[in-house]
């Protein structure tokens, strides 16, 4: 089993092979999905299964005979080994790690070099989900929770969003207004009336949107977000919507690592002043370059009159200040 955790990514494969060593049903639901990513799929294997054979004499896949060859590795972009002869497979990722190639040996976390996640499919967004090898199970399940939680019109959304990507990066060629522009689309009416089913109006919708960009609000804001006790189980909806909107994190990473973690990883960070003067300037200076600026501190203490007397004065010098409870009770 993987000592660290694992890192993740998507790998392009379209137009890509991938060398498949197995003819079971589990080499084919790991060609299926390679299929589906638009991979060029080798097999090698003693004997294929129906749905393989009927796939091979269709030319979705190709086939590898005779004696099994290592240099066959070297032209491909992964190997997926799918036997149960745990030596064979042994083999296979030592010839792979050779030549530096990644291998996902099926139910063998110890001998792979990547893991084949649990997927949810809303095309063109994917979501993953892994338990490193360790719990294969888990990861299905929670996949099939997820299923049901996300709308299928999802796809569709993320789908806008893709097509008008030029345009969108022309009009707010800046980040921070951008991500801005993003969040009034997600809240507004689009996705509602992409899951009932009206697409022609969620595309006005979103074109609509798109024509009004110049009354994205280019002035930053602060969020002063109380930690409690460090403990992430207890965050509430509202602050963890505001650790994902960070362009700015102002924290003692420390103290509550946990709950930092929960944060968006490409917001910059900067550590917590210790006197109230400096981190007033602070949160003025980059709130007023336009960033959204979460500062998160232990305890309670922006719920007392400390927070309230901050976001008066730097409301007082027009920046959009809330205090957000951080913690549930």
């Amino acid at each position: 089993m993987p000592s660290s955790p694992l890192f993740p990514l998507f790998a392009d494969l379209g137009g890509r092979e991938v060398l498949v060593v197995g003819g079971g049903e589990v080499a084919t639901r790991k060609i299926e999905a390679l299929l589906h990513a638009g991979a060029q799929v080798q097999v090698y294997a003693q004997a294929l299964n129906d749905a393989l054979a009927q796939w091979l004499a269709e030319d979705r896949i190709d086939r590898l005979e005779g004696a099994f060859d290592p240099a066959w590795l070297d032209r491909v972009w992964l190997l997926v080994a799918a036997t149960d002869d745990r030596a064979f497979n042994a083999e296979l990722a030592r010839e792979a790690g050779l030549r530096r190639l990644l291998v996902n040996v099926v139910d063998d976390a110890e001998l792979s070099t990547f893991q084949i996640p649990a997927i949810v499919d809303r095309a063109p967004l994917l979501l993953a989900i892994s338990s490193g090898g360790a719990a294969p199970m888990l990861a299905r399940r929670l996949r099939e929770q997820l299923e049901t939680l996300l709308d299928h019109s999802l796809g569709e959304f993320a789908g806008l969003f893709a097509r008008h990507r030029a345009t969108i990066r022309a009009r707010l060629p800046q980040l921070a207004l951008r991500r801005r522009w993003f969040e009034q689309v997600m809240e507004g009416p689009v996705p509602t009336l992409l899951q009932s089913g009206q697409r022609q109006a969620a595309e006005q919708a979103f074109l609509a949107a798109l024509e009004s960009t110049g009354e994205v609000a280019s002035a930053g804001s602060v969020l002063l977000v109380d930690a409690g006790d460090g403990d992430p189980s207890l965050v509430t909806l509202k602050a963890l919507r505001a650790l994902n909107r960070a362009d700015l994190l102002v924290c003692d990473a420390q103290s509550q690592p946990a709950i930092v973690a929960l944060a968006r990883r490409d917001a910059a960070r900067l550590p917590l002043p210790i006197d109230d003067a400096s981190l007033l300037a602070l949160l003025l200076e980059h709130a007023q370059s336009g960033q959204c600026v979460v500062c998160l501190k232990p305890g309670n203490t922006f719920q007392s009159a400390v927070g309230g007397n901050l976001a008066q004065r730097l409301s007082q010098q027009g920046i959009v200040c809330e205090v957000i409870p951080g913690v549930g009770v």
